[in-house]
Parts: C-alpha cells; structure tokens; sequence
C-alpha cells in the first residue's frame, strides 16, 4: 500500500496542509508552540525595524522602487523554483505543448518536494537507529528483571525459614517463662498453706514472748494467710487452712491480751500496796493512781497501736482490744472507786452547812479526775471509746448520789439560784465548753444535777411567791408613806447641806448610791451576778422612793427573785415564774396602797402605787432585753411643748427613757404599746396604765368639782331645751345657774386650782422626782383643766349676756395656761 500521508504527497494539497499545521502553532484555542507576550514584543520591534531600513545614500530616491519584503517560505520557495527553472534550462528540452509543460511542471514539483522533504527523511532515518537501540537496551533490562525475580524468590525463601526458626524459638522461650511463673505461683500458693506449720511452731514454743520483735511480723503473716484464704475459697481445703489460722490468730490474740491484763493487774496491786505504805495526801494520791500507773503504758501502748492499726482486718483484733479497755476500766475503777467515794464524802462532811462550797469542791474534784484520766488512757491507748465516757460517768456518779438527797431538801432560793449559777456558768460553761472531749461524761451528770436543782427552785419559788410576796402582811412601817419619804428626803439634805460646807463636790446621786449600797447590799449584789443594771435613777434629782431601801418589801422580793431566776432556769420556765410574781407583786402592792388610803388619802396611795410600778416596770425590763443597758439620764426639752402624735413612732422610743416613754403610750393609748411590750410586762403596763388614769380623773375632779358638778347641771337644762320639752326655759334664769352663783362656782375652782396645785407638785415631787415624768403624768391633768374651762366659756357665750359675764368673771384661756404652768418643765 502506497504511502499517503501528507509529508509524501505532492501538489497544492500538500502545502495547505503545511499551513494547517502551521497555523495551529500560534491559535487562539490550544496553540502548540504558544508565544509569550514578550516573544511577541520582540517579534514586533523586529519586524518594525526591517520595515523601516534606511535607503542608501547613494541613491536617488526618485529612482528606488517599493521594495516589498517576502517571507522567508516565499523567498525559499522562489529560491528553489529558480534553480530547477535553471536546472531545467540546462537539459535542453524543449517545451513544445501544455502536455509537456505540464510534465515538466509536475516533475519540477517533485524535484522541489523531494529537496525540501530530504531534512525530515534524514531525522526519520535518525530515529528508527535510535529506536533500534533502545529495543537492544530494552531487552537487556528485560533479561536482568528476569535474573532479579529469581533472586528475589530465593531471598524470600530463605527470609521465611529464617523468621519460622524466630518464632519457633521465642514460642519456646515464652512457654519457658509461662511455666516458670506457673512454678512460682503454685509455690507462692503453697506458701501460704505451709504457714501454717511454721506459725503453730512459734505459737507452741514455751519461749514465746509478745515482746519479741518476731511476733508482729508473725501476726502480720497471719493477716496476710487469713486475708488470701478469704478471698480464694475455691482452693481445695482453703476452708480447713483458714479455720487453722484463725485458730492460731486466735491464740497469738490471747497472748497479747494475758500479756496486757497482766501488767494492768500487776500495776494496779503495785499502787494499792504503795497506798497502804505510804501516808495519804492529795500529792501523794495523784503520784501514785497517775504516776506509777502511767510507768507501764509504753509496753502496753505498742501492743494496742498493733491492735488499732488491724482493727478493720478481723473482729478478733476489736474484740481483744475492747477486752483490753474493759480490763483497764476494771482496774482503774478498783483503784479510784474506793478513793473518789471516800473523797467525796470527806467533802461532804467538811462542807455539811455549805451546799455551795460541797458543790465546787466537789464538782472541781471530778473535773481534775475526768481530765487526768482522759490523760492517762490516751498514754495507753490511741483511739477513744465510748467505755472511757461510761466509766467516767460511774465515778460522777459518786458526786450525784452524795449531792442528790441534800437537793431535795434545800429550802432557801439564793442557796439553789446559786447552785444553777455554779453548776451552768462556771462548770458548764467554763469549763466544759473549753474541754467538751475530755468533760463529756462530767457534763452528763452536771447537766443532771442542774435538772435537779431548777426543778427544786422552781418549785421552791411558786412557795417563796405565794407566801412571801402574794400573802405578804405589811407592817406598820411599811404603809408609813409619805413620812418615810420626807424622812429621807431631810437626811439626804442634811448630808447635802454637810458635804457643802467640807467643800465637797460630790453629786447627791453619788451619795445615794452609797446609802443604797449600805442599805440593801443583798439586791445589788444579786442582780450583778445575774447580770442586771439596777436603775436607781438619772443625774436629775433622785426621789426617795428610788432608794433600794425604800422599795416596797415585796417589790424588792420580786426583782431579787427574778435576778437570780434569770441565768438559773430557762427562758419559757422563767417567763410562766416571772408573770406568776409580778401578778402576785401587784396584787400586793394595790393591798398596800389600799392601806395608805385608808389612813392617809387617795393620792397617797395612788402616787405609791404608780411609783412602785414605775420601779418594777423599768427593773424587768432587761430581763426580756438580754441584759441591754438603758439610757436613763434623757433630755425632753423638745417635747414638751409638742403634740402627742410625735410619739407615735417605734423609732422615737428607744430615744427616750424607759419609764417616761410607757407613760407617753400609756397615757395616748397608742397601738405600739401592745406591739412592744409583751409576755409578762403587759400586765404590769395594763395595771400602770389603770394607776395613771384614776390619779388623773382623782386630781382633775379635786381641781375642777365645783365646776364640773355646774356644767353637768348645766347640761341637762341645754338638753331639755334642745329637745324641746321646755321650749321657755332660760339656764341663766335657773336658780343654781345665775351669774351670781356661777360667779361663786367660778371663784371657787379658781381657788383650788391656786391652792392645790403647789400640794399636788410636792407630792408628785416627793413620790416621783423626775421632772420628765411629772410633766408626762401632769400634763392629761392640765388638759383636762383647760378643756373643763373652755367648756364653761362656751356655755357662757352661748346662754349668757355680755353683763352675766362680766358678773361671772370667767379666767381666760391664757390666766388658766399661766396658771397651770407652775408645774413642773
């Protein structure tokens, strides 16, 4: 088959297929020789310059024709033509025909092809050498991949034996190492079981000792057998070996407990026999229970930390070491039982009239015993047991069964108050608290016998309240009121009086204070140790009545009980106590001022009444305020002029004093009253506020009586007239209600207000000396006063001409004010 591939073809067809091809080299799509853009720069700045040659000089430029540049394929292509147009020339032949030119022309074409195909046949020619060539190497590289493989096989032939002789030897160096360690484990197995023999052997020397330095490791292999018995029962006769070794644990026990017992027994004989020898003194006592006790606690204490430390192992080890403490406990009771029995009842018989005295001593006693036995067994032992707290509590016990039957015969408060005060404050708050471990059996027992002593003073106190303070018959110096007041108001003026001329500056309350100090020591006293202020007063002028000694007996008898009641009982009991004695002080109280209104006069009674109330309404107040101290001394230079509504606020009381602010609540019946003061108060503010309003309508009606028996009068009249029953009938025209006699009615009020008021201030003065409260409880009577007044001027203006007035003679609004000022401020 002839070749027609284009570089063999001749003709046109040939050369449109080199341009084809040639085009493709430079295409917008896929070019296969592809010029950059710097390429064609250069090409461009070449073909600019061929352009633009410079003619010859020498040449005329008229004469030189356009030179039109060829491309080099043309200029090739004309070259090639133009030799064989020569070559053809030189045969000779002539061309006569187209047939001819034609088959000239064809052969040239051949000719040319032929000339310009003879580089691409000569580089074909080149290839198929170097292809040759490469087919010689190809088969070369062939035979030695073949030769490779051979080797390769070879390689993984002896590779494999190799590897398979490894792992037959590591599988028997593996299988060596499984049973040796198969070896070891049944021998480590066994070696538990062959235990046994060894540790019966120690166990059944007759030179066994607890103290050797074998014995511990010998009953750490014994936890040790017993703790891998238990845990692999499966083992044949596990069951038998682990009964064996709890036996032998079992006997190794019982040799640390007879080793113990042993030496406790021993101790305890030592220090008896030493007791009897030597004489007996508190020194000597404590030398010999603590001292030549402790000497054997090293040995034991060794022995129970071994116990302690496997107590979680086995309940043998808690039982041996709980045998230990009940035979340390036996024979510490041995030996202190007798002693504390005979101690406390050495004290008991020192202190046979004192129950305070028997009551510290004693109870200090068991304090020093607690706290050196607590010592003591923590010297033998390191862990606590709840036997330590029980046998102590045997021991406390002595004091309660010797303190118990002397109890329940007591009689007199202040021995039981301050018993509870011994017993809570400095036993179980002083000491307890601050050794709550070492004192938790004393506690126990303190705790008891303070149960005991509050219920026989309570009950002991319902008596003391009934008899004492209810039922109490004053004497004759008692209801001796306003005289003893007026009394001791001339002897404090005459030691004023004396003080002054030794130019003394000493203030009247200073002095007193002393005459209060002498006078009832046994009140301040009390009411210090329960923690009280006694308020006796301010820096103002102190009343007579405040004295301590001129307390009404029961009013003292009740403040001094609840002194002593406050820190001794608890706060329910003592409120149920406190309302039964202040029910029973009042009662008492409103007996006595019965008293001294029959044999002297109402107002007596009634300022005693209210001053005594005063008194025990402000002395109980820190009983329900925990002890807060109170302002006393308050200035009310603010108030007096202002309307009461400036009391109606909580805030305001605690700005003022006690005292003088129940009077203000007291007196406006203000709601804050019920809300502040409660429990056992209330009735001492209800009977307060009673007092307060009978002296207040008493000493309204001494001033106003002939003017209010007027206006009542008075009134009926008007109301027959409003009603229209007697349409005609004048008041003024009425016999008791003309301007004469209203006149006298008038004068008369008048004149009481002036003569009485300086009265009603004395007494007031004498009874209350407080300024403050004077003007608290005056005040309602002065209001009263000028409201009688304004209703007499109403009825004057309305019923009255302008000439009965006159004859009346009515003092205005302001000679009433002036008047009712020289009160107190």
């Amino acid at each position: 088959m002839a070749d027609t591939s284009p570089s063999l073809v001749a003709g046109p067809g040939r050369h449109a297929f080199i341009r084809d091809r040639l085009a493709l080299w430079d295409a917008k799509d896929n070019p296969i020789a592809p010029l950059s853009n710097k390429m064609k720069d250069c090409f461009m700045e070449l073909a600019t310059s061929a352009t633009n040659r410079p003619i010859p000089l020498e040449l005329p430029l008229d004469s030189v024709p356009p030179v039109v540049p060829l491309r080099p394929s043309q200029a090739s292509q004309e070259d090639s033509f133009s030799k064989y147009f020569l070559s053809a020339g030189s045969t000779g032949q002539k061309i006569e025909n187209a047939q001819q030119f034609f088959s000239w022309f064809a052969e040239l074409e051949e000719n040319v092809d032929k000339d310009e195909d003879l580089p691409s046949r000569c580089y074909i020619e080149e290839l198929h050498t170097y292809r040759a060539q490469c087919d010689a190497v190809l088969e070369e590289v062939t035979s030695a991949l073949d030769f490779l493989k051979g080797l390769q096989k070879q390689y993984v032939h002896v590779s494999t034996k190799t590897n398979a002789l490894h792992e037959a030897c590591e599988d028997l160096l593996a299988e060596q190492t499984h049973l040796v360690n198969t070896a070891e484990s049944i021998s480590n197995k066994l070696s538990y079981f062959n235990e046994i023999d060894m540790v019966s052997v120690k166990l059944g020397s007759p030179t066994l000792a607890v103290t050797n330095e074998s014995f511990v490791p010998m009953l750490s292999r014994l936890d040790e057998c017993i703790h891998y018995l238990t845990s692999n029962p499966r083992y044949k006769e596990s069951s038998i070996y682990l009964a064996r070794f709890r036996q032998c644990l079992s006997r190794a026990l019982n040799h640390i407990k007879t080793h113990v017992t042993h030496l406790l027994q021993t101790a305890t004989q030592q220090v008896q026999q030493k007791k009897i020898e030597i004489p007996d003194n508190p020194d000597n006592a404590f030398t010999l229970f603590y001292g030549k006790f402790r000497t054997n606690a090293p040995r034991v204490k060794a022995l129970m930390e071994q116990l302690e430390q496997r107590s979680d192992k086995s309940p043998e080890y808690n039982q041996i070491r709980m045998d230990c403490h009940q035979c340390y406990f036996t024979q510490r009771e041995i030996l202190l039982g007798p002693s504390i029995t005979s101690t406390i009842s050495d004290l008991a018989s020192k202190h046979i009239r004192d129950h305070c005295a028997l009551m510290r001593s004693g109870c200090a006693f068991m304090v020093h015993v607690c706290e050196d036995e607590y010592q003591l067994y923590f010297n033998f032992f390191n862990k606590s047991t709840p036997m330590l707290d029980h046998m102590l509590e045997g021991l406390c016990n002595n004091l309660y069964d010797v303190f118990r039957p002397l109890i329940i015969h007591i009689n007199h408060l202040e021995t039981l108050a301050e018993l509870c005060s011994i017993l809570k404050i400095e036993m179980l708050e002083e000491h307890v608290q601050n050794k709550v471990k070492e004192l938790t059996a004393f506690e126990s027992i303190c705790k008891q016998m303070l149960m005991d002593v509050q219920e026989r003073l309570v009950y002991r106190t319902y008596i003391y309240i009934k008899s004492d303070i209810l039922n109490y018959a004053a004497a004759q110096g008692d209801l001796a009121y306003p005289e003893k007041l007026e009394m001791m108001e001339s002897i404090a003026e005459s030691i004023k009086k004396e003080e002054k001329s030794r130019q003394h500056t000493r203030s009247l309350s200073t002095v007193s204070n002393s005459s209060q100090e002498a006078a009832q020591l046994d009140i301040s006293d009390n009411m210090s140790k329960a923690g009280e202020v006694v308020h006796t007063g301010s820096t103002m002028p102190m009343s007579p009545g405040d004295l301590h000694g001129m307390w009404y007996p029961t009013v003292r008898r009740t403040l001094v009980t609840l002194s002593k009641l406050y820190r001794c009982i608890d706060r329910t009991t003592f409120q149920g106590l406190s309302q039964e004695a202040l029910l029973a002080c009042i009662q008492s109280m409103k007996n006595a001022k019965d008293g001294i209104t029959k044999r002297k006069t109402l107002l007596d009674g009634q300022l005693f009444l209210i001053k005594h109330l005063l008194i025990l309404r402000e002395q109980i107040a820190p009983f329900h305020a925990d002890f807060a101290i109170r302002e006393t001394s308050l200035d009310f230079s603010k108030f007096k002029d202002a309307a009461y509504g400036l009391f109606q606020k909580k805030s305001q009381l605690f700005a003022l004093n006690t005292t003088n602010a129940l009077l203000h609540f007291i007196l406006e019946g203000t709601p804050q009253v019920t809300e502040y003061f409660v429990d056992s108060k209330k009735d001492v503010d209800t009977q307060l506020k009673t007092t307060c309003e009978e002296f207040i309508h008493h000493v309204t009606d001494l001033f106003t009586e002939p003017l209010k028996s007027f206006i009542d009068r008075a009134n009926v009249v008007i109301s027959m007239k409003d009603e229209k029953v007697a349409k005609h009938i004048q008041l003024r025209q009425q016999p008791f209600a003309t301007s004469e006699k209203l006149h006298d009615v008038v004068a008369e009020t008048y004149k009481n207000l002036k003569t009485r008021i300086p009265v009603i201030h004395r007494s007031m003065a004498l009874y209350l000396a407080n300024k403050d409260t004077e003007f608290i409880l005056f005040k309602p009577i002065k209001v009263n006063i000028q409201q009688t007044f304004q209703q007499i001027t109403q009825i004057l203006t309305d019923h009255y001409t302008e000439e009965d007035q006159q004859i009346v003679a009515c003092p205005s609004a302001e000679q009433i004010n002036l008047l009712m000022s020289t009160g107190p401020r």
